[in-house]
């Protein structure tokens, strides 16, 4: 039996499916903050401006650099470097050659099960428009070493 095209190594994707591996969680939407004396990263329940929280898709996905240069475009030649991924991160996953989850989108074939699963963003974050940014220390919900 042929491998399914996201059992595949990364770098023979397409473009199309290595679109279609995201699974659309938006954890790297989150807002995050660096600690300055240890570099220690943590994620806050704050996420991007443009995330459309309620369906959890990005509103300016196309032109993302533009609108936002400091967003994090995750690329098959810089994969290794993005080890602040979440560990369900179906491009953490594949490079780390580790299967998806059963409720991944492609597995799944659905969103729900993803959702369920707490793993989208999409029933416990805030947009970054209604939150202060002298807040957001406060609104911290995990280290990202603690996530590697």
């Amino acid at each position: 039996m042929p491998l399914a095209f996201w059992e595949k190594p990364l770098d023979t994707l397409s473009n199309d499916e290595w679109e279609q591996l995201c699974d659309g969680c938006a954890q790297c939407c989150l807002i995050k903050l660096q600690d300055d004396d240890t570099d220690e990263i943590f994620a806050t329940d704050v996420v991007c401006r443009f995330l459309e929280v309620a369906r959890g898709r990005c509103g300016v996905y196309a032109n993302r650099a533009i609108e936002k240069p400091e967003c994090f475009i995750i690329e098959r030649h810089n994969i290794e470097h993005y080890s602040w991924l979440p560990k369900t991160c179906a491009y953490r996953l594949r490079f780390e050659n580790k299967p998806l989850p059963d409720w991944h989108p492609l597995i799944s074939h659905s969103r729900a099960a993803m959702i369920e699963a707490e793993i989208a963003v999409v029933n416990w974050c805030v947009n970054e428009n209604q939150v202060d940014e002298a807040d957001l220390p406060e609104r911290v919900i995990f280290s990202l070493h603690e996530n590697a």
